[in-house]
């Protein structure tokens, strides 16, 4: 049976907390650190879909899923710097979150899978993580996409600054839909995504917050995309692909988180070929 429980993760900055999904008829065997997606700019820790949370923990695997604040209000260097502070958090005071240590594994969605990457990247952690899923993650491999207004955002409803006035302005980690997301399709819409995530030169940006000087991953990667992804072009996962050795699932879908369907066959498959990634990963 699926249970549930959030606990506290003190922090000077913002609220913050994660939530602990597990099955309490199955011992895990690892545990699999969560992060949203939503570009930096919206989301919640509470996306994930009830198939995906059933399916992980009656394989054994115990999924944590962790806030960590917002853009524009946070920038790319202290939403990074939380990121891996929830790592190290898990390998420091695993008794918060397990009966017994157990290994882990990195996951993102879209935005959650680039934090993922690009922490592991940096590798600021006491341990290295046994695997990192990517589903339709970017390291900002691939030039254009990201700093010029996007084709299939502006098919959208315009939308302006004045959305930056509705959210607020303090550091926060809670980006709902119904206050965030017109931000990430203004961002889009306008092609300027990186100037409300990042504050700083160009140059440093490229060093420090792609994936463009990382030549190897400390660990294996399940990288899934879709091939007409509204949001990550294809090219950019094939990038992905070809720079580090990845295990790929590739679907026909016009659609960037294909897998929010969860009575497609294609879900399905995906969460089943996830799990025999994990599985060999231990």
């Amino acid at each position: 049976m699926l249970y549930e429980k959030e606990i506290h993760i003190s922090n000077e900055i913002y609220e913050k907390n994660a939530i602990i999904y597990y099955d309490t008829d199955v011992k895990s065997k690892a545990c699999i650190l969560y992060f949203h997606g939503g570009g930096l700019l919206y989301g919640v820790k509470t996306d994930l879909p009830t198939l995906h949370k059933e399916t992980l923990t009656k394989a054994g695997y115990r999924i944590l899923a962790f806030d960590y604040p917002l853009a524009p209000s946070a920038r790319l260097d202290l939403i990074l710097e939380d990121v891996n502070a929830s790592i190290n958090h898990y390998l420091e005071n695993f008794s918060l979150y397990a009966d017994e240590k157990l290994p882990y594994f990195l996951w993102g969605r879209s935005a959650g899978a680039y934090l993922c990457l690009l922490a592991a990247a940096g590798g600021k952690y006491s341990e290295k993580p046994a695997g990192i899923l990517s589903y339709y993650g970017y390291g900002f491999l691939c030039d254009g996409w990201f700093m010029t207004p996007s084709k299939y955002y502006n098919t959208l409803p315009a939308v302006n600054e004045t959305v930056l006035r509705n959210i607020p302005s303090g550091i926060h980690a809670d980006g709902k839909l119904d206050t965030h997301y017109s931000v990430y399709v203004y961002a889009r819409q306008k092609g300027n995504w990186t100037d409300l995530i990042y504050a700083g030169r160009q140059k440093f940006f490229y060093l420090d917050y792609t994936l463009r000087t990382c030549e190897k991953m400390p660990c294996p990667i399940f990288c899934a995309h879709s091939t007409g992804d509204t949001d990550v072009p294809y090219s950019e996962f094939l990038e992905l692909c070809n720079r580090y050795r990845v295990q790929r699932f590739v679907v026909s879908h016009n659609m960037h988180d294909f897998d929010r369907d969860e009575k497609s066959p294609v879900t399905e498959r995906l969460l089943e070929a996830t799990i025999k990634f994990l599985d060999l990963k231990l």
